[in-house]
């Protein structure tokens, strides 16, 4: 029960921390490990783990890294950025969780996923469709600067011959010859289901030249962890952009 208490407090989500105990403990902790454990706790609280050598491990190392984040408060950033541990209960460390724990703290101040599961994940899913705009719109700009036409499609936009309508089609969709999915995500979930749509795409690229009409080639242009943690969803995409993939933080 602790373990869940120690995730409240830090008002992360199970993968954010396991991203982040990875990245400080220089280990590999996946997100369907800890989401695995998270649910395992909260469905049985009073029922004590069964843990390997490993897994224990890996524990050790999620509660050794949330205690020195809670220890150190949030750390300055940007005025434009808001730090997750920038809030009334562990914005100072050790000293707001004193006062929090002493003097309590009004419910108002403390409505983040951690309590009510949805609150701040709400504002994660508002704002995911600004961050993907900031990724569509750098595509835009290196096409326009190459002189490159293209057809930028809308949300659940319908094109003839696309069943599922990419992003970016190059030059038309009247002369398909070039597609790209771009996707920024955070969520190993959600990059699965951008590999799968890259994949789609592929497969109806292959289905056209079978028919004898012209085929199209398939680009990716990714950014975010949750592309990291699945190996195999990677080499799914490699082969179904024929390697024709880009990381945007290589951009």
């Amino acid at each position: 029960m602790t373990f869940v208490v120690l995730r409240a407090m830090l008002g992360f989500s199970p993968p954010e921390w396991a991203y982040v105990a990875s990245h400080e403990t220089k280990t590999d902790i996946s997100q369907g490990f800890i989401r695995t454990l998270d649910r395992k706790i909260r469905s049985r609280p009073l029922e004590p783990l069964r843990t390997t050598a490993e897994s224990a491990s890996r524990i050790r190392k999620l509660v050794a890294v949330a205690c020195q984040l809670l220890e150190k408060g949030a750390p300055g950033v940007d005025t434009n950025q808001l730090h997750r541990l920038d809030k009334a209960d562990t914005k100072s460390g050790l000293v707001s969780i004193r006062n929090a724990t002493q003097l309590g703290v009004p419910y108002a101040m403390l409505l983040y996923e951690r309590f009510l599961g949805r609150p701040f994940a709400g504002h994660r899913d508002s704002v995911s469709e600004i961050i993907g705009d900031a990724l569509e719109s750098a595509i835009e700009q290196v096409l326009s600067q190459a002189g490159i036409s293209f057809r930028k499609t809308k949300r659940a936009e319908k094109i003839p011959g696309f069943d599922q309508t990419p992003d970016f089609i190059i030059p038309s969709e009247f002369n398909p010859q070039v597609v790209i999915e771009a996707k920024i995500t955070e969520d190993d979930g959600t990059a699965r289901d951008k590999v799968t749509r890259v994949q789609h795409l592929s497969e109806l690229s292959r289905a056209a030249i079978t028919d004898g009409r012209p085929g199209f080639e398939v680009i990716a242009c990714i950014g975010g962890r949750g592309f990291g943690v699945r190996r195999e969803d990677m080499r799914k995409m490699l082969l179904a952009t024929q390697g024709q993939g880009l990381h945007s933080k290589d951009n």
